[in-house]
């Protein structure tokens, strides 16, 4: 654990998340000589990606992969390279003017850095369905850090409901490691097949084609796929006990001790939000993103974005972005040390992002799975249903911060990361608008939460004030 209290207040650059796209944008700032803090929430760099990956118990590389271990000289480099790392760090806060908030063991400081590059990579899309709140219910990003961290698979019935690489990644990973998997119920819409097909250009001379056929083919093998699920219910009390379906125009059940949901992911862009960054709605990946340029620069001149935080493409994508984040800032800066000229990593993300068309048209997450009705929960913080989102909507309510209002819906501690996306959709379909006409909430400091002794702690100047009550 860090002891923030040791660090310098002011910097060149702050880089915020340290997974493949922190790590080298971090890299490439203090090669160029500028001083330069890289922050991370967990214990140890790497990100959710490469996770544990200098501690992790599963010693033979074959069970996690080697896209795992990749991150194993990049991780090792920014720990012994001198670089300033502050580890099981939260940030709270940024502005446009390079304020940044951190907090860490219950203490808080405000650092001001003249670059920030937000590199807080993707979360897992909500999957609003009946029974998931229910305990025994997790996502799959969830069992896969699980995983990573303590080399533990679950024992019992489990059965995984979704669609989406990640899925199939994970299961191979368990299978490996020597765990079971029930079922696999796949939500993958046989609709998308057709136009997903215009991608399979650029998708096919990609590395991700060979990867995928295998996963699906050592999965199939071992587990029981049920394709062209298009409904879903957790069934249980006090926990989850199973998994009603329909497939194929059937309905079905199969019990369950664990259910494990997933149907990908998206940008983590709340941090980006609440420093004022603009956003957009990206109709092909059904999220939003901040605007940024190809070397992740925003219309907020201290302030770029990279990796999956600014779309997503994928780990060896947001590695190259963050390195096109740390020439640009370093530019800025005028950095006196060597900096790198980005042409193989502009070439190598344009080939990813070809790639990625076909993926993101394959695995769209069908209507029902993203816009939930009656008793199920959208909001997990303040248990609001879908049933009182759209009384909230009917009552007046035209976007996601008025109906806020309305329900608490957002107001929790998770700031509308489990519940934004839904919000917006939902509005945008019974209002018969755009997500990107609808927006999202309207987000601010703090993003993560901190304790009221911690924001009493800090010194009453401009920047503290600028940070808790900026807007």
């Amino acid at each position: 654990m860090t002891d923030i209290r040791q660090l310098a207040t002011d910097w060149d650059a702050i880089v915020v998340g340290a997974g493949p796209a922190g790590l080298a944008a971090a890299r490439v700032l203090h090669s160029a000589g500028l001083s330069t803090l890289l922050i991370d929430e967990n214990p140890a760099p790497g990100g959710q990606i490469w996770r544990a990956v200098t501690s992790t118990p599963l010693l033979d590389q074959s069970v996690l992969g080697l896209d795992y271990w990749a991150g194993l000289e990049p991780v090792r480099g920014a720990i012994g390279s001198g670089l300033a790392i502050a580890t099981a760090t939260s940030v709270w806060s940024a502005d446009r003017g390079g304020q940044v908030g951190i907090s860490c063991n219950g203490v808080t400081r405000m650092l001001t850095a003249k670059r920030v590059v937000i590199a807080t990579g993707a979360l897992e899309r909500p999957f609003p369905v009946k029974g998931w709140t229910l305990p025994g219910v997790l996502t799959v990003g969830a069992a896969q850090g699980l995983l990573k961290s303590s080399g533990r698979v679950f024992s019992g019935r489990v059965v995984i409901a979704g669609c989406g690489p990640l899925l199939w990644l994970y299961a191979a990973q368990v299978l490996r490691a020597g765990g079971t998997i029930a079922h696999i119920l796949d939500t993958t819409e046989a609709a998308q097949f057709r136009p997903a097909s215009r991608g399979l250009a650029g998708f096919a001379l990609s590395s991700y084609l060979a990867k995928g056929l295998a996963l699906m083919a050592e999965v199939r093998r071992r587990v029981q796929v049920i394709s062209r699920v298009t409904a879903l219910e957790i069934e249980g009390q006090e926990r989850a006990t199973g998994v009603r379906f329909e497939a194929r125009g059937r309905s079905g059940q199969v019990a369950a001790d664990v259910v494990l949901v997933h149907q990908g992911i998206v940008p983590q862009v709340n941090l980006a939000m609440a420093a004022g960054v603009p956003y957009r709605w990206d109709a092909a990946q059904l999220c939003f993103a901040p605007v940024a340029d190809e070397s992740g620069q925003t219309p907020l001149a201290r302030i770029l974005v990279a990796g999956d935080g600014a779309g997503i493409a994928g780990w060896e994508a947001a590695s190259a972005r963050g390195t096109l984040a740390g020439i640009a800032a370093a530019q800025a800066l005028g950095a006196s040390g060597p900096v790198p000229n980005g042409r193989s990593e502009r070439a190598q993300v344009r080939r990813k992002l070809r790639a990625r068309g076909f993926l993101d048209r394959l695995y769209r997450p069908a209507d029902a799975f993203r816009r939930p009705t009656g008793d199920v929960i959208v909001c997990r913080c303040e248990e609001v249903t879908a049933a009182e989102v759209e009384k909230g909507i009917d009552l007046g309510a035209i976007g996601p911060a008025q109906l806020k209002s309305y329900t608490r819906c957002g107001m929790g501690p998770c700031q509308g990361r489990l519940c934004g996306l839904t919000v917006t959709e939902m509005i945008a379909a019974r209002r018969g608008l755009t997500p990107g006409e609808v927006g999202h909430y309207r987000l601010r400091a703090p993003v993560k939460p901190i304790t009221l002794a911690e924001l009493a702690s800090l010194p009453a100047d401009d920047a503290a004030v600028r940070a808790v009550v900026r807007n």
